[in-house]
């Protein structure tokens, strides 16, 4: 099973040229450090309210980069909520986050680097596609969701609710589609969700592309 930061990469990357939506970079750090929180409060290690993330379960998952962040929460002697806690590490390990998340897709064999030179001179890089069932599978599972009826798996609500945060829904889906779903998602919002307090924040920041 893929974890929410790996499939949050996998509906912004472009299959056709092997590039990412162009979300800013702070507001890709917040999103994968929310990411990272919300699989930690499905794994019964976190608990989030308005007041404060306390860590409840120490044990780690085996999964080094939330075993990373969880390491560094447990560790702190200072009460902080969880919106503090999302800026604090985005802060330190936003570029871990999003580079482990990215070889972690690479070992499951899912994505492959391409470099190449421009004008000789400037390195640039892709991730191609190698196998795209993962990714095929992310948005078949969301589009399930978002029109039909069918009472969602948990994890698939809080990985919508994530997507919808960074706006991420608007580049999957057309205009057309994106106003279709607009009813299902205002149910989903309302739905009792784990997490509910990273989708919170990340709404705050109103994030999206070039933020």
């Amino acid at each position: 099973m893929l974890t929410f930061p790996e499939e949050i990469l996998l509906l912004l990357h472009r299959a056709e040229d092997g590039s990412f939506l162009p979300i800013g970079t702070h507001a890709l750090k917040r999103v994968l450090v929310c990411s990272v929180l919300m699989e930690l409060e499905f794994a019964y290690r976190i608990d989030t309210v308005p007041a404060q993330l306390t860590v409840g379960d120490r044990t780690p998952t085996g999964n080094p980069l939330l075993d990373r962040a969880l390491e560094r929460i447990a560790a702190s002697e200072e009460i902080r909520d969880t919106r503090a806690w999302i800026e604090t590490l985005s802060a330190t390990e936003g570029d871990t986050i999003r580079d482990g998340t990215l070889a972690s897709l690479m070992e499951r064999g899912i994505l492959e680097r391409r470099e190449r030179r421009v004008l000789g001179l400037f390195r640039s890089e892709s991730y191609r596609t190698r196998d795209g069932t993962a990714a095929l599978d992310t948005r078949q599972r969301i589009t399930g969701v978002l029109f039909s009826d069918e009472i969602p798996d948990p994890r698939d609500i809080a990985l919508i609710c994530l997507a919808e945060a960074c706006d991420i829904l608007r580049d999957v889906f057309t205009e057309d589609e994106v106003r279709r779903m607009t009813p299902r998602l205002d149910l989903l919002r309302r739905m009792d969700l784990i997490g509910r307090e990273m989708i919170t924040q990340l709404a705050t920041w109103k994030l999206g592309y070039g933020a």
